[in-house]
């Protein structure tokens, strides 16, 4: 009896489980081929990357044209300010610092005065070799009325030939005597205008090193002051030796133009020109230095200074060009949305589309793009609102007026070779912008 009651209680719950599981099962059922739709739906769209927009009404996007203009190409490092000439003044005799004829930072001329030595022994020393050279003079004088009366008397055998020649001899030694001195007096004379140091070069004066009072020697190595000719200014940088042959084709063509910026690459500090490449390629980094100077009216640039430097290598003549927010990259490479027509399918009525168009992209910089093939100039493409976009996509488009004032205000972009990296891949999907760093090279894809 027993074993009738747990059969029945064990069907009874077995008969409960599958009355809750039939409903959950069928509801599944049910759901199931909507879901399928729903997937099927995203893959088709999936194919250019947006999300369903079309029945969403038009997606709203903001367009401007790409424009023709002659685009200048940079190439781009980072360089040192060094002052053109640098002179660190040093005594070239030994003494007491008598005096300091200049003020710390104030700009001097080629000559002035810098500094003095005290003079007195030098200056004693020069009027002690004048007199010396006075002293054999009288005596060279002298030697000369001896040699006179020597020759009379041996013209009249009152003398002998031996006497005349003996005094002859005197006489040149004592002009030689008279010449030594005068030697002498120059050099001791080189030596006293030592005691007043000059600038060689125009330039500013820097930080003195050593006060008046203190005894200097010529063998010092601190020396006085350094002075620094920074109008005009050099800037050292250097450059991927990959960018060697271009740089020397286009010196051929004439001197290169060179602009300092700030930390930000965008606000020039000055305009200058390539004054040297240098004759030897770094094989430890594979760069060449270069060394370009500025004038430096504004004195923006100072020895030591850290300035990006953008070396204008070529310009590309009639390049088609568009805001690089623009340029999208896929699996396939870079494209663009373009502006086309379509019929709407309700109404029939022609609508503005977006298209998806294959383009080679050029040089970019971080707002403008070359484009080499697949635009011309006029096209007009979509800058902004991708997040929606499909091929073929209804859109409403509007103006990018800040596209539009930047072209206006900015002219043709100025654009750069290094410091840029290929911008990262967008999930595969072509309608998403993408958002890594602009690349410099052509596109080849």
């Amino acid at each position: 009896m027993r074993r009738i009651w747990r059969f029945l209680a064990w069907a009874t719950g077995i008969a409960v489980v599958i009355a809750l599981a039939i409903p959950l099962f069928t509801t599944s059922l049910l759901n199931k081929p909507g879901a399928e739709k729903q997937a099927d739906a995203r893959g088709k769209h999936g194919k250019h990357g947006g999300g369903a927009a079309g029945d969403e009404g038009p997606v709203p996007v903001l367009t401007a044209a790409a424009r023709q203009a002659d685009v200048p190409v940079y190439v781009e490092g980072v360089g040192t300010g060094q002052a053109l000439n640098s002179v660190l003044i040093r005594s070239q005799v030994d003494g007491i610092l008598v005096k300091l004829n200049f003020v710390e930072g104030q700009n001097v001329k080629a000559g002035d005065l810098i500094a003095q030595i005290d003079p007195r022994l030098y200056q004693a020393t020069f009027d002690q070799n004048v007199a010396k050279k006075k002293q054999d003079e009288a005596v060279l004088s002298n030697a000369k009325l001896d040699l006179a009366r020597y020759k009379m008397l041996a013209q009249t055998k009152a003398g002998t030939q031996q006497q005349y020649d003996t005094q002859l001899a005197t006489v040149a030694q004592d002009e030689a005597q008279v010449a030594l001195d005068q030697a002498t007096i120059d050099s001791s004379a080189t030596t006293l205008s030592y005691t007043n140091i000059t600038s060689p070069i125009a330039g500013r004066v820097g930080i003195r090193n050593v006060d008046v009072g203190n005894v200097i020697h010529a063998a010092d190595t601190t020396g006085i002051v350094t002075i620094s000719q920074i109008q005009p200014i050099s800037v050292f940088f250097n450059v991927p030796q990959q960018e060697l042959p271009r740089i020397n084709k286009a010196t051929l063509a004439g001197q290169l133009d060179v602009q300092a910026t700030d930390s930000t690459g965008k606000d020039v500090i000055d305009h200058g020109v390539l004054a040297a490449v240098n004759n030897t390629i770094d094989a430890t980094t594979g760069t060449v230095k270069l060394r370009a100077n500025f004038p430096n009216h504004d004195l923006q640039l100072w020895p030591g200074i850290f300035v990006n430097v953008r070396l204008r290598v070529e310009t590309l003549k009639n390049a088609v060009v568009i805001p690089v927010g623009a340029l999208q990259r896929g699996p396939k490479g870079a494209f663009v949305f373009t502006v086309g027509q379509g019929k709407d399918d309700k109404t029939g009525k022609e609508t503005a589309v977006a298209k998806v168009t294959d383009v080679t992209a050029g040089q970019q910089d971080d707002t403008q793009a070359v484009i080499e093939t697949g635009l011309k100039a006029g096209d007009a493409i979509v800058t902004s609102g991708f997040q929606k976009l499909t091929d073929g996509a209804k859109i409403a488009p509007s103006p990018d007026k800040a596209a539009e004032r930047a072209a206006a205000e900015g002219g043709a972009p100025a654009l750069h070779e290094q410091g840029v990296t290929p911008p990262a891949e967008s999930d595969a999907t072509p309608g998403r912008p993408h958002r890594g760093k602009r690349r410099s090279s052509s596109n080849t894809e």
